[in-house]
């Protein structure tokens, strides 16, 4: 193939210098040879051509050792054979001096590239274990900057340097220093290597070194960044799935209607673990003017209580989160609190200096907010509004279940009320008014029975019985208006009323009462209206031989049980009258158990607040 001319002259301007060589050889060979010539044979000369040949042959390739061999066996012949200063190559003993010298340069030309193969390869192994030393401390690094030294320590000692050292940006060269720089789309740093090295080691750093390191610190920043990204990835899953755990708590606690302080406490609590604040405060809004801490949470116990406790009023000041959300509806944040007021003063002096808030929204009305505050100068992230929307968000549903529960345990308690009231109107109307009438028309009719004149027996027994008959009806209205509403309750208390019950019950009843004062009047008729029931209950279809009525109060709780021996098998689902009572109970605000196994019998427990 014909080289291209761009590549002729470097090709000549290499050639020039091996001819020069050949030509110094052949004349200082030639020169020792004639020098040498008067002590030794002339045949055994030959052998000093054999320097040259081998070195042009070595470093100038095949074609100018071929030229060298020719070159050699004209001047050998020329200048020593005998007769001297002529030239004959047709003799035998030239043709053989021609093919060894031309033998040799093959021979040597072989052994060069071989040479030279072996270098190659044992340089490339070396190069391979060099990249592969360079790559495990870079790409194997946690960070970048730590795995340089060590790099650049490896690097020094395989190229045999001095010392090495790779430095972040530009570094520039002096007198004493090499400087080359590695670049790349993310990597921007310099190698420094000691002055004087020689050609081929800084032809090797410029050629192989360096752009291996490139790739290899482009390659180590590329996986920087994906680690980088991966971690970011896991620690948002990771808050993600904290979130969720502490919304998915706030919501359990809301699902089983917990208390309102309970709730705003949690909700505290979980914001303070997930954002990175020093104080969480949940507040209702009292007026227009004032707010009141209902839930707080803080890094430290004392501070929070000195800051902002539980129950404290405070002024809804110009400037603070608060008032900013009070008269916006929306979230707002303070990033200084600069102002003179109270609050800011407060606030300022625990060291807390920036603050967000979220409105709590009940239905269509503003309840409240919640606000994180932080203590550091950085602001809080920017999606700590967002992030506050759910909290907010939960504890609305807590307050609206709340009023929900509060005012349905308010209705239930009126409607029971008001049927008290209905019956004890009731029976104080047929005490004071049917009652009083029917026993003066008894009177009356006694009266008229004893005037009757003796003769007229069949009509003085007709008014007797018809006076009897009254009195029974009074009786029987008596007993309705105590059904209705017991009368004894008021006068004797509910000890008196219940043993009364146990008397005229038709089933023996075992009655244990503990009563230190007299309990107010709710609880009394509610108690009243359970034993009754259910002394009804285990006459009718228990078929109990005897029932225990235990009743105690213990830190303003009224205790009952009620436990007989009968048949079992009631079941307030089933339309017993249990139903009624559960409805009693928890109108009052107790709660009631039943437990009725077949023929074990029935147990009742029922607990009453006090109040």
């Amino acid at each position: 193939m014909r080289p291209s001319p761009p590549a002729m002259p470097a090709r000549r301007s290499r050639l020039l210098p091996g001819i020069l060589v050949a030509a110094v050889c052949l004349t200082v060979e030639t020169l020792i040879g004639i020098g040498l010539s008067r002590f030794v044979p002339v045949q055994s000369l030959g052998v000093l051509y054999l320097v040259g040949l081998v070195l042009v042959t070595s470093l100038w390739g095949l074609g100018l050792g071929l030229v060298m061999a020719v070159a050699s066996t004209v001047v050998f012949d020329y200048f020593l054979v005998p007769p001297r200063w002529t030239l004959w190559l047709g003799k035998g003993q030239d043709t053989v001096i021609l093919a060894v010298f031309m033998a040799l340069a093959l021979l040597a030309c072989a052994l060069v590239r071989a040479a030279r193969m072996l270098s190659s390869e044992t340089e490339a192994h070396q190069e391979a274990d060099l990249s592969a030393d360079l790559a495990r401390l870079v790409l194997r690094a946690a960070d970048l900057s730590a795995a340089l030294p060590a790099t650049a320590r490896r690097l020094a000692s395989a190229l045999c340097l001095p010392s090495a050292s790779i430095e972040t940006g530009d570094a520039p060269a002096d007198v004493t220093r090499l400087t080359f720089p590695l670049r790349g789309d993310d990597v921007h740093v310099t190698l420094r290597v000691p002055a004087g090295l020689s050609r081929p080691v800084v032809r090797r750093l410029r050629e192989r070194i360096v752009p291996s390191l490139e790739v290899l610190l482009e390659a180590a920043s590329e996986r920087e960044k994906a680690a980088g990204a991966l971690r970011h990835s896991r620690d948002e899953l990771a808050r993600i799935a904290e979130e969720q755990a502490a919304l998915r708590r706030l919501a359990t606690l809301v699902a089983h209607a917990a208390p309102e302080g309970e709730v705003f406490h949690a909700v505290a609590c979980e914001m303070g673990r997930l954002l990175p604040t020093r104080h969480v405060l949940v507040i209702r809004y009292e007026t227009a003017d004032t707010a009141i801490t209902v839930g707080n949470w803080g890094v430290s116990r004392r501070e929070i209580e000195a800051t902002m406790p539980l129950g404290d009023r405070w002024p809804l000041e110009k400037g603070t989160v608060a008032e900013l959300v009070a008269r916006t509806r929306a979230p707002a944040r303070v990033d200084h609190y600069d102002g003179d007021g109270e609050v800011a003063t407060r606030l300022r002096s625990l060291g807390v200096r920036s603050a967000v808030g979220c409105p709590i929204i009940v239905g269509r009305a503003l309840w409240g907010l919640l606000i994180a505050s932080s203590s550091t100068a950085e602001r809080l992230p920017d999606d700590t509004e967002v992030r506050m929307v759910e909290f907010t968000e939960l504890a609305a549903a807590a307050i609206a279940n709340a009023q929900s529960n509060a005012d349905l345990k308010a209705s239930r308690a009126r409607v029971v009320a008001a049927a008290d009231e209905a019956r004890r109107r009731i029976e104080r109307d047929l005490h004071d008014s049917t009652q009083q009438r029917l026993i003066a028309i008894g009177l009356e009719m006694r009266g008229a029975e004893a005037s009757i004149p003796p003769d007229l027996h069949d009509l003085r027994l007709q008014v007797a019985h018809t006076a009897k008959a009254l009195e029974e009806t009074v009786t029987e209205l008596q007993e309705l208006s105590r059904g209705l509403h017991p009368a004894i309750l008021a006068k004797g208390g509910l000890e008196s009323a219940l043993k009364i019950l146990a008397r005229r019950s038709s089933v023996p009843v075992a009655l244990d009462v503990t009563i230190d004062e007299r309990l107010p009047e709710r609880s009394a008729v509610t108690a009243y209206y359970v034993v009754s029931e259910a002394l009804t209950n285990a006459a009718k279809h228990a078929h109990a031989t005897v029932v225990h009525v235990t009743l105690t109060v213990e830190d303003k709780v009224l205790h009952l049980s009620i436990r007989d021996d009968g048949v079992g098998g009631a079941a307030p689902t089933r339309g017993s009258g249990l139903i009624g009572l559960t409805d009693r109970v928890e109108a009052a605000g107790g709660t009631i158990t039943v437990s009725s196994p077949k023929g074990v019998g029935t147990t009742l427990l029922v607990e009453i607040p006090v109040e």
